[in-house]
């Protein structure tokens, strides 16, 4: 979804927000707003205004990276800050499903259950490109969002890494690939589809059966008597 949709669909936008020099955090700035607009038209019950708010922000989730690395502004405080309010986003959401859906239990399932496909997501890909931080002098408010990133995201990159470290495979190209398509961009139009359909608890189900088919596929395979032998 990220690669064939909605890079395309940002492109013409980043070209614009360059030309007129916009910095990229004010993009995900723009882009939690919008979520956040989704997640209380969700509570409301406006389920396609909803899904359409949620696309929106998808797609500024999009154009923020691509304009800081067209413009040459990536930074350790615009990535803090972009996982940040993504967490924030999600965690207004999923708060809107469980106040609409009356079912506030599922709500948390879900969000607990989503937060752990995308850490894995996110640290199975960095781990294979080694990738880190990114370079940039460290200011008050970089310092501010990497703390609050230590906090809220260092325990899952902990465990993500510790599951990499004894599934080596999982940091192949083939099944960083798999992974990729349960990124962000990819959850969020499920999401928006569901929202759509008049079914938004269904995602906080289907983000539950990512979790299960992920453990099923870390489980380690048995060997097979003959091959022992």
């Amino acid at each position: 979804m990220c690669e064939k949709v909605f890079r395309p669909l940002a492109h013409p936008l980043v070209l614009l927000l360059a030309r007129l020099r916009v910095p990229p955090p004010l993009v995900v700035v723009a882009a939690g707003a919008a979520g956040i607009a989704g997640a209380a038209e969700l509570a409301r019950g406006s389920f396609l205004a909803a899904a359409l708010l949620v696309q929106l922000k998808t797609l500024l989730d999009n154009v923020d990276g691509q304009l800081a690395r067209l413009t040459g502004r990536t930074s350790a405080f615009g990535r803090y800050l972009d996982s940040e309010v993504d967490l924030l986003v999600n965690a207004a959401l999923f708060a809107a499903l469980g106040w609409n859906t009356g079912q506030p239990a599922v709500a948390v399932l879900g969000f607990l259950a989503l937060t752990s496909v995308l850490s894995l997501n996110f640290n199975a890909e960095r781990l294979s490109r080694e990738a880190g931080a990114e370079p940039g002098a460290e200011d008050r408010g970089t310092a501010a969002l990497r703390r609050i990133y230590g906090l809220v995201y260092a325990p899952q990159d902990r465990l993500a890494e510790a599951l990499v470290a004894r599934r080596p495979a999982l940091a192949g190209s083939v099944a960083v690939s798999l992974l990729a398509n349960l990124g962000m961009s990819t959850q969020l139009a499920a999401f928006g589809l569901l929202m759509a359909l008049g079914h938004p608890i269904a995602f906080a189900w289907l983000a539950v059966a990512e979790v299960a088919v992920i453990a099923l596929a870390l489980l380690p395979r048995r060997v097979p008597q003959e091959e022992v032998a």
